[in-house]
């Protein structure tokens, strides 16, 4: 995945036709889009193939399940042209590894806390467990929250230099782009703030901004 801007678009847009439209406009600025059942359900799964002509696409499945069931939804996503897929890493080992032997190269991120406030009650308990699982596991990196920086700075702290951590939560949840970079992140990833906007390019560009001379 590369890294230009450090920006990622999650773009949970329902009309796939405006998603589409969406990615077109922003694509200059993010480095890649994160799509959720939302465009999924709504747009079929076929999105993932359209979408990847505009950027790189992150499935954020948060997969969580027996290991089977995770191989056939990653291989699935892959197969459609993601360049990555969300995994959830309470679902143990031998879920986190088929993920990854299911992967054919993509890049399998962990969630370790969410960025939402419930994300206190029991992943953030966990956090440093579920980093030591996804590390020896050969995830690619991590998903950790930009509404709680010093929470980045932890992960980093035990993930390492070597894995990427995306940082949800910037925008709409309170989160600065920034703050997240500067915390660890290797990228920012905003969702309403853009797709929602007016002018969707003018605000990925904002963001992008906010980012110069961090990555």
């Amino acid at each position: 995945m590369k890294r230009r801007t450090g920006l990622i678009l999650a773009l949970d847009e329902t009309d796939g036709k405006k998603a589409l439209d969406i990615a077109g406009k922003v694509s200059e600025y993010a480095d890649a889009i994160k799509i959720n059942w939302p465009l999924v359900l709504s747009g079929g799964p076929e999105m993932i193939t359209k979408l990847s002509d505009y950027s790189d696409v992150i499935c954020d499945f948060k997969v969580a399940d027996i290991p089977n069931t995770v191989k056939l939804i990653v291989e699935n996503a892959v197969s459609r042209g993601a360049s990555g897929v969300i995994v959830h890493a309470f679902t143990g080992g031998d879920s986190l590894t088929a993920a990854v032997e299911a992967s054919g190269g993509a890049d399998i991120f962990a969630v370790t806390e969410m960025s939402h406030p419930g994300g206190l009650t029991f992943t953030a308990k966990h956090a440093e467990e579920m980093v030591l699982l996804g590390k020896e596991c050969g995830v690619r990196g991590f998903i950790a929250p930009a509404t709680r920086p010093e929470r980045i700075a932890f992960v980093r702290n035990i993930a390492g230099p070597d894995k990427l951590i995306l940082s949800p939560g910037v925008g709409t949840q309170g989160g600065k782009a920034s703050d997240a970079i500067r915390a660890g992140a290797d990228y920012a990833i905003v969702g309403r703030s853009i797709y929602g906007s007016e002018d969707p390019k003018r605000a990925a560009k904002r963001f992008a901004e906010d980012m110069r001379g961090l990555i």
